[in-house]
């Protein structure tokens, strides 16, 4: 776009300057042609000029010649006519001149001195003559005399034409001064007519070579698109208004098993019949006539080899650029693949759906197993621990110690049972019961395990460090519940510390979670066995060493599991354990309340 809009600057650049070298010349000639006509024209001008005012001068003359002879007695008519002359024939030349010089304010002053002048004389003229007929030759000398003295005209005269010479010359000079300026002109429009010239022929050998250049280019782009578009592995072709082929590529032939030799084959005889499907062309037609795009159309082909294949269709109009016809650009893509994979899915979707059907039936034997537990082994229990008690106050007195350690033994195996079956259920329901999640502040539920463990033991020793933990999205109560198992743990297992470190830490895992670290110094255990920890009712430990129902890290390992993390340990015995369990880091901005 940019290039085009250069162009076009330098193509109105190009013709206005040939305008202007042009219309330049033009207006230099014919100004000159006007100069020299108008020069010309002042020559005869300031001839008439002065002839004029030569005229005026010899007719006052010899009108005053006539009045002299009129005074030595030659009174014939020519006589009379000349001494009447200037007052006929003078005031018209008069105006003739003013008009001629009205351009010149100097010589309108000049021609209305000469006017005075040359009225006053003949005033003067007009006095001699009326004296001469009263018979006054004398006075009529007298009044002509006075006419030369008193309204002398010679030197006025000479003005006049003085003025018309150089103003003649003046105007020669103005018009030789324009015609210079004008060859000047006229040179430099020629050089600059010539300067263009080489630029144009410059400028268009350029032009002819770029064009030349991006002929070539654009000759090498098709023959990329061409080798480009015989090379793409998914089946391409073109087709005119009537769906005959333009162009197909190489793998439209072989799928189709299109003849090398025929360069026009009508769409529904390409593929033996793979094409007449007439939904598939009363689509194509629309698309060609309506312009609507047809997309993602399926339907299975038997191709060349014989084998019916999955495909899907696209198809668009496009505009030729060689006519104004319409074009169809038909794309199939072989989803066999994925159509056979789709099927293995759907196979798999019913098994599972079968396996479904089996877990719910073996949660609603565990929902049943675990009514049982709660409520059919209680009662047990219950009658145990009650008769144990009432077996003591009825023997009374003859209890010995040793039927006392039996009735002891007794109820707090009964009491253990009922704990063990308690946490059972817990264990059982963690499995089941439906995640809420939310935004979770860890370091809150932290402080408040911390708290915990501490009350159940407040005269211990306790040192604890604790790193800033971050918010996360999870069950609350179910993530509550792994802090206090494993912090309560952490007490635990240092309780044969003098003073007990307990540390609580966070690192960035692989995958971009959160992995959580609980550290202590306490008991430690053998890595060997540490495949038993997060087993249910598993303890490294002797319950008579530190108490326990093994039930813990077990409930730990579901909840984080179901949380979508994993948990893990390492230990030395004596030297301390590490609890390490990791969780999602999810975008808090999509927690659900």
């Amino acid at each position: 776009m940019k290039v085009r809009g250069i162009l076009r600057w330098r193509t109105a650049g190009l013709l206005l300057a040939m305008l202007i070298i042009v219309i330049l010349p033009y207006i230099v000639t014919l100004t000159n042609s006007r100069e020299t006509e108008t020069a010309t024209e002042w020559v005869p001008h300031s001839a008439t000029v002065k002839a004029l005012t030569y005229q005026i001068a010899f007719v006052v003359h010899d009108s005053e010649v006539g009045c002299y002879r009129l005074l030595v007695g030659d009174g014939t008519d020519m006589t009379r006519k000349r001494a009447a002359r200037a007052g006929e024939d003078v005031p018209g030349m008069l105006r003739d001149l003013r008009e001629m010089t009205r351009d010149n304010p100097d010589q309108q002053i000049q021609v209305g001195a000469l006017e005075s002048s040359v009225n006053g004389r003949i005033a003067m003229m007009g006095q001699a003559l009326a004296r001469l007929q009263q018979d006054n030759p004398a006075g009529a000398r007298q009044s002509l005399r006075d006419a030369a003295d008193l309204f002398p005209m010679n030197a006025k005269i000479g003005a006049i034409v003085s003025t018309e010479e150089h103003l003649l010359q003046a105007r020669r000079m103005r018009a030789a001064k324009k015609a210079a300026n004008g060859r000047l002109v006229l040179t430099i429009t020629a050089l600059a007519q010539l300067l263009l010239l080489v630029i144009i022929v410059i400028a268009s050998e350029r032009q002819i070579g770029q064009r030349q250049l991006a002929e070539t280019r654009e000759g090498r782009a098709v023959l990329r698109s061409q080798l480009i578009f015989q090379a793409v592995r998914e089946p391409i072709a073109l087709f005119d208004e009537n769906l005959n082929s333009l162009l197909v590529n190489n793998a439209f032939s072989e799928l189709y098993g299109l003849d090398p030799k025929r360069r026009v084959q009508q769409l529904a005889q390409i593929g033996e019949g793979a094409w007449s499907d007439g939904v598939l062309l009363q689509r194509l037609n629309d698309v060609l006539l309506r312009d609507r795009e047809l997309w993602d159309y399926e339907m299975i082909q038997r191709t060349a080899d014989g084998v019916e294949r999955h495909v899907v269709i696209n198809a668009r109009r496009l505009q030729q650029q060689d006519n104004d016809a319409h074009a169809l650009l038909l794309t199939v893509s072989d989803v066999t693949a994925r159509a056979l994979a789709e099927q293995r899915v759907n196979e798999l979707n019913h098994q599972l759906e079968g396996k479904v059907a089996q877990i719910s039936d073996v949660n609603r034997e565990l929902e049943a197993f675990s009514y049982s537990v709660s409520h059919d082994l209680r009662a047990p229990l219950r009658h145990i621990a009650g008769f144990a008690r009432k077996l003591e106050q009825h023997l009374g007195e003859r209890v010995d110690d040793k039927v006392g350690h039996y009735i002891e033994v007794i109820s707090s195996s009964a009491q253990r049972m009922a704990l063990l079956i308690d946490d059972l259920l817990v264990f059982s329901r963690l499995g089941r019961g439906a995640l809420r999640l939310q935004a979770v502040d860890m370091q809150s539920l932290v402080d408040e395990a911390r708290a915990l463990a501490e009350s159940v033991e407040p005269d211990r020793r306790i040192v604890w460090n604790i790193a800033p933990l971050p918010m996360v999205i999870g069950d609350e109560n179910m993530l509550r519940t792994v802090w206090q198992n494993l912090l309560g743990n952490a007490v635990k297992y240092t309780g044969h510390r003098e003073v007990a470190h307990i540390g609580v830490s966070l690192q960035q895992g692989r995958d971009g979670e959160y992995e959580f670290t609980v550290a202590d110094n306490g008991a430690g255990f053998d890595m060997q066995y540490a495949d038993k920890l997060f087993g249910v009712f598993q303890r490294l430990h002797r319950s008579s060493e530190f108490p326990g129902n093994g039930i813990g890290l077990a409930n730990v390992r579901r909840i984080v599991a179901r949380h979508g993390g994993r948990v893990w340990a390492d230990a030395e015995p004596g030297q301390g354990a590490r609890f390490h369990f990791s969780l999602p880091a999810t975008d808090l901005a999509g927690a659900r309340t």
